[in-house]
């Protein structure tokens, strides 16, 4: 599959100018900002006709490259999301940087907070008719599960959220590991207690008796597609959340404990 960085290595020599002035001459420019910096300032996080030109430019610079969208972003750059991904370019496209921005001042990592911000749902909007519904206790804490049934940290999750009480549980079948994830999900759906079946098969390595009957398939990998899924298991929590993988039973209690 062709990355974003493949684009740049074969498009390095197009772009290789120079990157910064030389340091002499960077430290004697110590005036104060033009006036248009800090409006950009003003404007991260927002959208408008500049945004719209750098995201055409952007696109028509990597081989028409769908972008999903251009805001303005701290100190001056653009900030490019490309599927789940970012990347920061200047207002003409010249420079492109792959990787994360740092805020010097705070030490937080601007990057990860929008990518975290752009990974959340609207829990609420969940599908709940596509889930397995496992309620724990009073069921008050809510979570949404993507799981394969081949997925071996998916069954590592399993057993590690054995005893965490007072917790309902939505599973969505994803089978997208292999032709036998798909037969498991099948037999699993259709059986008299899915969620028995799925927990024996899960927990226990129970393989579920072959069952026949209308399963909505297509709408469960729709579905992950819709919320960018990529791997199992996947994790949502009920403020919108996610965490792509499996943690550990203290990490889970303790984001459980900081949504009550």
């Amino acid at each position: 599959m062709i990355t974003f960085k493949h684009i740049l290595t074969m498009a390095a020599f197009a772009l290789a100018l120079p990157l910064a002035l030389p340091l002499a001459t960077a430290q004697a420019q110590t005036a104060a900002p033009a006036e248009g910096a800090v409006d950009a300032q003003r404007m991260v996080g927002q959208s408008d006709v500049t945004t719209e030109a750098v995201k055409q430019l952007f696109s028509e610079r990597f081989g028409n490259m769908p972008v999903v969208e251009v805001r303005y972003a701290p100190f001056g750059l653009f900030e490019v999301q490309i599927g789940s991904s970012l990347v920061y370019t200047d207002q003409a496209v010249s420079y492109v940087l792959d990787g994360h921005l740092i805020d010097a001042s705070t030490r937080e990592d601007l990057t990860e907070v929008r990518l975290e911000e752009m990974a959340r749902i609207n829990f609420d909007a969940l599908p709940k008719e596509l889930a397995i519904a496992q309620v724990r206790g009073d069921g008050s804490r809510e979570i949404a599960l993507f799981e394969d049934p081949n997925c071996g940290y998916c069954k590592q999750l399993r057993r590690s959220m054995e005893g965490i009480d007072n917790l309902t549980v939505y599973t969505y079948m994803l089978p997208i590991l292999s032709e036998d994830s798909t037969e498991k999900v099948k037999n699993v759906w259709c059986s008299d207690d899915p969620s028995a079946a799925w927990d024996d098969w899960m927990l226990l390595g129970k393989v579920p008796e072959q069952k026949t009957c209308d399963v909505p398939l297509d709408d469960l990998l729709q579905l992950g597609r819709d919320l960018q899924v990529q791997g199992t298991p996947a994790i949502f929590f009920a403020d919108g959340s996610r965490v792509p993988g499996a943690i550990s039973k203290a990490d889970l209690e303790s984001r459980l404990q900081a949504l009550q």
